[in-house]
């Protein structure tokens, strides 16, 4: 049998004209022929050992890197000339890239030449794309990745290539079911489409990035499907609507938990956003959640009575007159009937001017001992949460140096605690239920001898309670003998008529006292007084 004859590819590539060249996978030159040589004017034994990135431009090291096949190689002489050199690459059993193989071509034509300047902008406009822009092909992976993809994730151009695999194996586990559904839906497109993608990723430092990939399927006749796409780092947007959506939780869960209505009021274009709980307790069900005039909205509950005070503790507010927004006042109802409710909230500030406003609405009905569901009168809580304010306010005009009542009265105010004479003889004459009614017609006479901004509450039994705001001690003493007069005038009740007069006591602002205590013990220290002097008013003095 004759010798068999020796393949002619090693000969054959010592005579070709063009230069081959060929790389590893970290483009470590490994094989020359002797056209290099004659091309480049290098040395054959000079330049193999050596990287090929050795040898071409700075500017064009990432255009090669990245896949592009047109490029500027340094000749001997230290000039640069364009160049062509499509790689083909070798892989192993398990696909990965372990050497490339191409023919150096040098480019003449001044039409390739036009075309290379116009990728090389291409290339450079890439370079400012805060993104990984990539093209890939199916069974063979990524045919072009832009260098962004060492920054964003820390791999290198080589290892993500080199492995078709690559990106598979590196999204997050629990992304990768539903990415590899759009990905395979694209790769088997039967026309050219875009697509988006959202998932993580796991970078080289084992740290997860969120990733935006913005992509388009190519569909062509005669060659397979392609992708191509921008991956953009959207980690720390992600991250901030995570916690938006959890910090959206636990404020719906806070609400939900504390019954609530929560409301947003943009004061630049008056637009007022108002949950379904809010209108829920005002019985407005079904009405819109937005409102372009934010008063015109509001008015349409507040008690008349109440507005003029609902409005001055707002504008207390946003004038810097109180650091906090809140303000008890009565609400129609849907259903036709009247309930307390507590509004409160606080101000947005831009140059020390209010843009924004933001709170709750809560049915004061539903906080137990903070209304009196009898007499539909605040209760204790309340009385005292009020008063306490307006000492706060008054001792601010003083600390200012302020001589006198401040802009004519407007912080000074008085406290009357009332007692009902004989009220447990009506009970027992009469049954506790002339004695329920006796209350209520009470409280609507005492709402009728104050004004709007004043607020009479139900403390306990047969015990009310009145602020008196802005009044200086001799109005509020002529004020508290009105309401011992209407008191005392007779009442009819289930065919009865009853008669049953209040002693009243009285402690103003101008006592100086210091806190809320004070004041109601000062009151009812002048009412037990009243009581057993037979007066209808008494002042602490």
């Amino acid at each position: 049998m004759p010798p068999t004859a020796p393949t002619p590819s090693a000969n054959l590539l010592q005579l070709l004209p063009e230069a081959v060249v060929q790389t590893d996978a970290l483009w470590q030159i490994t094989y020359l022929n002797p056209a290099w040589h004659q091309r480049t004017g290098h040395p054959v034994a000079a330049a193999l050992g050596r990287s090929l990135l050795d040898f071409v431009h700075p500017d064009d090291v990432g255009t090669l890197r990245s896949g592009m096949p047109v490029f500027r190689l340094r000749f001997a002489g230290a000039d640069y000339r364009w160049v062509r050199l499509q790689f083909h690459p070798e892989t192993d059993a398990a696909e990965r890239v372990i050497s490339r193989q191409g023919v150096l071509i040098e480019i003449t034509e001044v039409t390739e030449q036009v075309l290379v300047e116009i990728r090389q902008r291409f290339l450079r406009l890439l370079e400012t794309i805060d993104g990984v822009v990539w093209e890939a092909e199916i069974g063979v992976g990524n045919t072009f990745l832009s260098p962004q993809v060492e920054r964003l994730f820390g791999y290198s151009v080589e290892e993500w290539r080199a492995d078709p695999g690559f990106w598979r194996a590196h999204v997050h586990p629990d992304d990768l079911e539903e990415a590899l559904r759009i990905d395979d839906g694209a790769y088997n497109a039967t026309h050219s489409h875009a697509y988006e993608m959202s998932y993580r990723l796991i970078a080289k430092s084992g740290k997860v990035v969120w990733v935006r990939d913005l992509c388009r399927a190519v569909v062509e006749p005669g060659r397979p499907n392609r992708m191509i796409g921008l991956m953009i780092d959207v980690t720390q947007q992600k991250n901030t609507e995570l916690e938006l959506v959890r910090s959206e939780i636990r404020y719906s869960l806070a609400t939900r938990g504390s019954n609530d209505g929560i409301w947003d009021w943009d004061l630049r274009t008056d637009a007022l956003h108002v949950s379904a709980r809010f209108l829920q307790i005002v019985g407005l069900y079904g009405h819109d959640q937005v409102h372009a005039g934010g008063w015109r909205f509001l008015e349409q509950f507040i008690d008349p009575d109440d507005r003029t005070r609902v409005q001055e503790a707002w504008r207390r507010h946003l004038s810097g007159g109180s650091p906090h927004f809140s303000v008890d006042f009565r609400a129609f109802h849907g259903s036709g009937r009247l309930v307390w409710v507590n509004w409160r909230g606080l101000a947005e500030l831009e140059d020390g001017v209010a843009v924004r406003m933001a709170g709750s609405l809560s049915d004061l009905a539903e906080r137990g001992s903070s209304y009196d569901a009898l007499t539909n009168l605040p209760g204790r809580p309340l009385f005292r949460d009020r008063l306490a304010q307006l000492i706060a306010l008054h001792q601010n005009e003083a600390v200012n140096g302020s001589c006198g009542p401040a802009r004519d009265g407007a912080t000074m105010f008085a406290v009357l605690l009332l007692d009902l004479n004989g009220f447990k003889a009506v009970n027992d004459s009469y049954g506790h239920q002339v004695g329920d009614q006796l209350l209520q017609q009470v409280a609507r006479r005492l709402e009728s001898c104050v004004r709007a901004v004043d607020l009479v509450a139900r403390m306990s039994g047969d015990e009310f309670n009145v602020l008196l705001e802005s009044i200086n001690a001799a109005e509020a003493l002529q004020r508290a003998e009105q309401i011992a007069a209407a008191l005392a005038a007779p009442y009819v009740i289930g065919g009865h008529t009853v008669i049953s007069g209040a002693s009243i006591g009285l402690a103003s602002s101008a006592s100086g006292l210091a806190t809320v205590d004070d004041y109601l013990r000062a009151a009812d220290t002048a009412m037990y007084r009243a009581k057993s002097q037979a007066l209808g008013v008494c002042v602490f003095a």
